[in-house]
Formats: structure tokens, C-alpha cells, sequence
């Protein structure tokens, strides 16, 4: 094997001036760059990334901690994050935590382990025991699509308050008034109560009632959720004409169960969506939804690591990123 003082033995140089060469450093000549890089193709050698990275403190990757990598979600967030870090020449480590706490810490350590430049966190509380290890690996951390009130992390978002007010104003603005909705976990501070929010706040608004059976609350964002609070929902409300999902797969497990009622979407019950995954658009109908910016969100979220990186001492603003209404087939105007 190839090593860094063959290269030098065979250039007629120092150990220390290959390694400036090979990390763009000053302190030669033209001559000498050239004659070192000769050398290099000729022995063919490979610096090693590991031994290099513990003088540079760089390893060009980034470490990206999702609590579900099958998601479309996650799938477009990734897509965002890997443009820019492959336009920043670096890679990036994806780690499913599966939102369980020992995974997490897992991942955490293996992180720490491969010396990452920055970690992106998604779609989960950063809990005390996270923020901590992570501070220790002296690294920035930005977060996507969650936000932690305690600590003062950059993040990129969506306004969910605001997403979801616009999702049932939709629907009030299409003379809908018995509008029910199927949240996600009511404990959820990042997702689930935010929307339950805009979606009570949107009824204030517009003059219309609201009452705890309107809302179903599930354990999750899923199809599986999806299913059981429709059929939950109209047990509550059968004279609902309107339902507000707390997700895409939420909206289309509900229509699927609507379905098996032999309750026809939008003809008898108009639903909205949240999130615009690809899957929205190819449903039959088409479902309306709130769109949320996903590649947009992981960009920005690169984007923000890299800065940090070139200027330790930078402030980096946290993003709000705009939600958009997808206006498709499943909302009927009456």
C-alpha cells in the first residue's frame, strides 16, 4: 500500500509538504505542486480520508438523523439536503432513528465516531440528551421541520399554525361549516397541536362553533391513522361535510375508509390535506392540500451547515419557509 512517505521519499520532499499540498495549503513552490502531484498519479496513492480529516477537523459529510427514511417526506427533505452537500463536495451519512431514544443515541455516537461536520435533525423533538451530545461534538446543528423552544438551534420550517388555518379557511370559504378534522398525536408539540391550532383558530375566525368531537386524535401521521379516524370521526360527526387531515397519508387513509362507506370524496365529504407528497396528485381524485416545501427545507438546511462551517463565528437566522394551498379535486364548493 501506497503511503504519504513514499510519495514524499519519490518527489524528494517532506512529509509535511505533501500533506500541505494535499490539503491546499501554502508553503511551496508551483515546481513543487506539480512534481508532488506527478508522483501521485504515478504511485497511484489515495490520501486517507480518516487520517487526514483528524489534522483538517473536516471530513466533507454530513450527518442527516430521520425518524422514518421510507417516508416520501423524508425522501424529499434528503433530496434537498444531498444537492447542495454534493455541490459542497461532501457526502452524507443518513441514519434512521425510528424516533426511539437509545437508537437515536445510537446514531449519535457513531456521528461523533465518523467525525461528521454538522448534523441536520428531522421531524423530532431535540430532546436535553440529544442537544447535549451534540454540542459536545463541537459541530453545527440545524434542524428541519422542528423547532426546540429550550435550546437556540437554527431550524427551517413551515408556520403550522398558519398552514392549517389556510387549510380549513379553504374549506369554510367553500361554505363548509361542519368541518371536522384528524389530528396527529395531541402530545405532538411540533406537528400536532400546532395544527390543531390553525385549525380552531380558522372556526374563531369565521364565526363557527367548535366542540372536542369534531377532532379525532390518532397516535400518528400514517395511512393506518388515517383509516380509523374516519371511521372515529363520523361515529362523533355523522353530519360532517368536511374533514381537515393532519397529513397526506392521514387524507388518504381517511378516503380510503370513506370508500368502504360508500361515502364518495368530494360529493359527500370534502377533505384537505397536509404536506403535498407526490402521492397527492396521483389519488382519485386528486387531493387538495396544504403544499409544504420539502426539498426547499433541506436545501436551506444544507445550505445553513455550510455557512456555519465557513464562519463559526456567523449568526445563521432560522428559515420560515411559505406553505402554499394545492387546489386539486377533493374540496367541493356548496
Amino acid at each position: 500500500m501506497v503511503t504519504i512517505k513514499d510519495v514524499a521519499k519519490r518527489a524528494n520532499v517532506s512529509t509535511a509538504t505533501v500533506s500541505r499540498i494535499l490539503n491546499n495549503q501554502p508553503g511551496y513552490t508551483e515546481k513543487t505542486r506539480l512534481r508532488v502531484q506527478q508522483v501521485i498519479e504515478e504511485l497511484s496513492y489515495k490520501p486517507n480520508a480518516v487520517a487526514r480529516s483528524m489534522k483538517s477537523r473536516n471530513t466533507q459529510t454530513i450527518g442527516v438523523l430521520f425518524p422514518d427514511v421510507s417516508s416520501m417526506l423524508s425522501s424529499e427533505i434528503l433530496h434537498g439536503i444531498e444537492s447542495v452537500a454534493h455541490e459542497n463536495n461532501s457526502s452524507v451519512i443518513v441514519c434512521h432513528t425510528a424516533a426511539d431514544g437509545m437508537r437515536t443515541n445510537k446514531y449519535l455516537k457513531l456521528l461523533h465516531e465518523k467525525r461528521v461536520d454538522g448534523v441536520i435533525f428531522v421531524s423530532e423533538t431535540l430532546s436535553d440528551e440529544y442537544y447535549e451530545t451534540i454540542k459536545s461534538m463541537e459541530v453545527p446543528l440545524v434542524l428541519v421541520s422542528t423547532v426546540s423552544y429550550k435550546h437556540q438551534v437554527p431550524y427551517v420550517k413551515v408556520d403550522d399554525r398558519h398552514a392549517a388555518y389556510t387549510a380549513v379557511n379553504h374549506l369554510i370559504e367553500n361554505g363548509h361549516k361542519n368541518i371536522g378534522m384528524i389530528s396527529g398525536n395531541e402530545q405532538d408539540m411540533i406537528a400536532g397541536r400546532p395544527r390543531v391550532e390553525g385549525y380552531k383558530e380558522a372556526l374563531f375566525h369565521n364565526g363557527l362553533p367548535f366542540e372536542e368531537k369534531n377532532i379525532t386524535y390518532q397516535d400518528g401521521f400514517s395511512f393506518v391513522d388515517g383509516k380509523e379516524g374516519a371511521v372515529q370521526l363520523l361515529e362523533q360527526i355523522p353530519e360532517v361535510t368536511a374533514i381537515f387531515a393532519a397529513s397526506d397519508d392521514i387524507a388518504i387513509g381517511a378516503m380510503s375508509a370513506l370508500h368502504k362507506m360508500g361515502k364518495k370524496v368530494p360529493d359527500d365529504i370534502s377533505i384537505i390535506g397536509y404536506d403535498d407528497l407526490p402521492i397527492a396528485e396521483m389519488m382519485i381524485p386528486p387531493l387538495t392540500t396544504i403544499a409544504q416545501p420539502f426539498s426547499k427545507m433541506g436545501a436551506n438546511a444544507s445550505e445553513m451547515i455550510f455557512q456555519m462551517l465557513e464562519d463559526d463565528s456567523r449568526t445563521i437566522q432560522s428559515r420560515v419557509l411559505r406553505h402554499d394551498l394545492m387546489e386539486r379535486e377533493t374540496v367541493k364548493k356548496i
